[in-house]
C-alpha cells in the first residue's frame, strides 16, 4: 500500500475513466484521491463511481479519498435569434432581464441580483474571458456594456464579472441538490465553488455539519482579498487557475499560486494546485516540457497534491496522465534543492505543546535517519501538523476513524492505516512498530519516531513523542 513519494495525486473520473479496472489502473498508478465533477454526469453515474471506489478500497485495504467538486453558481447569457452575433470593438451591447431572443444589440441576462453589483467601469466577459466588455451604464435590471475586445458570441455562453462581489450564494439550488446528494453517499471532501467570502463557507459548513470536510477553490479575485480567513475556515484548499486566469491578469496567477501554498503551509491545511497541468495528454501520449516544469514547479513550492482534470476525466491517454504526474514527483522529490526549497519555506512551530513535540518529531527523525514519523490521530490535526513540517521520511497515520483516514488522503507525505485506539504505551509502542513494518516503512533495526496524545483518543492533545526501534 505504500507510496513512494510525498505529494499526492488527484484523478478526475469521467467517461474516459468509469469502469471499474480503469480505476484500480489510476490507484495503481499513483492516483490518491478521485474527484467526481459534478459540472458532468448524473447523480446514477457518480454513485456507481463511488462504489467501485470503496470495493476498491476494501481490496487494497488503503483508505482512498473521495472529492466532489460542486459546480457553483453558472452566470450565463440568453439566446439569440440567429443563434449567435458577431461583437466588434467600440459597439455597445445592452444586457437586460427581457427573456426575448437577443440581437446583434441587445441579450437578455436573466441573473437580476447581478445588475445590483454592476457600475459604470465594471469589466464584463463573455465565454472565458475570450470577449472582454466593460460596463458604461448600469441599472437595476440593465446595463450596457461597451465592447473591448470582439468577437463571436452564441447562444447561453458563460459570463465572469472578476472586478465585483456579486450577492449571490455559493450554493445554487442544483449545487443543494449535489450536495446533499454527495454527503448520503459518504464522500470525504466538498470542493466548494465560487467562493468569494469567508461567509460562503460558513453557509456551507452549517449544511454539511461535520460530515464531510469543505475543500475550497480560490477561483475569484474577491476569495483572494479574504484568503487567510479563507483558510482557516476550511479543510483543504484549491488553486483553481483556470477561473483565476479568466478574471486575473494570467502573469498574475503564478504569484498567486506560490502565495497561496506558503500561506496554506503555514497554517497547515493541505492545498492542491489545479487546472491544465497536463492538458496536452488528452490527445498525447507524452506531456510538453512546459507542463512538465509547471506540475514540478507546484512540487518544488510543496503543495499537497497536483491534479488531473480532463487528462483522466476525458482524455485518450487517463492512465499514461496519471504515471507521467508520478514521475514528475518522484523526480523532484529526489532533487537535492527540492528539499532546499522546502527548508527554506520551513514555518516555525506556533507556542504549544502539539506544535513543539511535532516540530521535535521532525528534526528527530531526521538527526537520527529514522524510517518513518508515525502519528496516532482521531480528528486528523496530528497528522496534519506533522505534514506541515514536511518531514524527509513518510508519516504513517494510525487511526481508529476510516473518516479521518480517508480525509488525509490529500495531505503532504501522509499514509494512513486503520487501527483500532490504544490505551497504554506499550501497546501505543508496539502497535505503531508492528503496522511499520507489516506496510513497509521500516525494517528490523530501524528506528521511528511516534507522536500522540494523553489520555488517548483526545482530538488535538499530541503531548507524547517516543523513539522506538523495529524488533525482528
Amino acid at each position: 500500500m505504500r507510496r513512494y513519494r510525498q505529494a499526492k495525486i488527484v484523478a478526475t473520473l469521467g467517461p474516459a475513466s468509469e469502469s471499474p479496472g480503469m480505476i484500480r489502473s489510476l490507484f495503481d498508478a499513483g492516483a490518491d484521491v478521485f474527484r467526481l465533477n459534478f459540472s458532468h454526469g448524473s447523480h446514477d453515474d457518480h454513485a456507481a463511481r463511488i462504489s467501485i471506489i470503496r470495493k476498491l478500497e476494501i481490496e487494497t485495504g488503503r483508505p482512498v479519498g473521495i472529492l466532489t467538486d460542486l459546480q457553483g453558481p453558472k452566470l450565463r447569457v440568453g439566446e439569440f435569434s440567429e443563434g449567435a452575433i458577431e461583437l466588434e470593438k467600440g459597439m455597445v451591447l445592452r444586457l437586460d432581464l427581457n427573456t426575448d431572443p437577443g440581437t446583434a444589440h441587445r441579450v437578455s441576462l436573466p441573473h437580476p441580483e447581478v445588475f445590483t453589483a454592476l457600475k459604470k467601469g465594471t469589466d464584463f466577459l463573455i465565454d472565458d474571458g475570450k470577449l472582454r466588455l466593460k460596463i458604461i451604464k448600469a441599472s437595476k435590471d440593465f446595463a450596457e456594456a461597451e465592447v473591448v475586445v470582439g468577437g463571436r458570441i452564441s447562444d447561453h455562453k458563460g459570463v465572469n464579472i472578476p472586478n465585483a462581489v456579486l450577492p449571490i450564494s455559493s450554493l445554487s439550488p442544483k449545487d443543494l441538490d449535489d450536495l446533499s446528494f454527495a454527503l448520503d453517499q459518504g464522500v470525504d471532501l466538498i470542493g466548494l465553488s465560487f467562493v468569494q467570502r469567508p461567509e460562503d463557507i460558513s453557509e456551507a459548513q452549517n449544511i454539511i455539519d461535520g460530515r464531510a470536510g469543505i475543500l475550497s477553490k480560490l477561483e475569484k479575485p474577491s476569495a483572494i482579498e479574504h484568503l487567510d480567513q479563507i483558510i482557516v475556515l476550511s479543510d483543504a484548499v484549491m488553486v483553481a487557475r483556470g477561473d483565476l486566469g479568466v478574471e486575473l491578469p494570467p502573469e498574475d496567477v503564478p504569484s498567486l499560486q506560490k502565495q497561496i501554498i506558503r500561506k496554506c503551509r503555514q497554517q497547515g491545511k493541505p492545498v492542491v494546485v489545479a487546472t491544465q497541468m497536463l492538458e496536452s495528454m488528452n490527445d498525447s501520449p507524452t506531456p510538453t516540457r512546459a507542463e512538465a516544469s509547471d506540475v514540478a514547479t507546484a512540487v518544488y513550492d510543496g503543495a499537497d497534491a497536483v491534479m488531473l482534470s480532463a487528462e483522466t476525466a476525458a482524455g485518450h491517454y487517463p492512465l499514461e496522465a496519471v504515471k507521467m504526474m508520478d514521475r514528475i514527483i518522484h523526480r523532484v522529490e529526489l532533487d537535492p534543492e527540492f528539499w532546499s526549497l522546502i527548508e527554506s519555506a520551513h514555518n516555525d512551530p506556533e507556542a504549544n505543546t502539539p506544535d513543539a513535540i511535532t516540530a521535535a518529531a521532525r528534526q528527530v527523525a531526521h538527526t537520527i535517519s529514522s524510517s518513518a514519523i508515525i502519528t496516532y490521530t482521531t480528528s486528523g490535526s496530528t497528522t496534519l501538523r506533522a505534514a506541515r513540517e514536511r518531514p524527509e521520511v513518510p508519516i504513517l497515520c494510525l487511526t481508529e476513524r476510516l473518516s479521518t483516514a480517508r480525509k488525509l488522503a490529500v495531505a503532504w507525505g501522509v499514509q494512513c492505516v486503520i487501527a483500532e485506539d490504544v490505551s497504554n504505551f506499550s501497546g501505543m509502542v508496539g502497535r505503531a512498530c508492528q503496522i511499520a513494518k507489516d506496510f513497509d516503512f521500516a525494517v528490523p533495526s530501524d528506528s521511528v519516531v511516534i507522536t500522540a496524545g494523553v489520555p488517548f483518543g483526545t482530538p488535538g492533545a499530541t503531548n507524547i513523542l517516543r523513539i522506538a526501534w523495529i524488533k525482528p
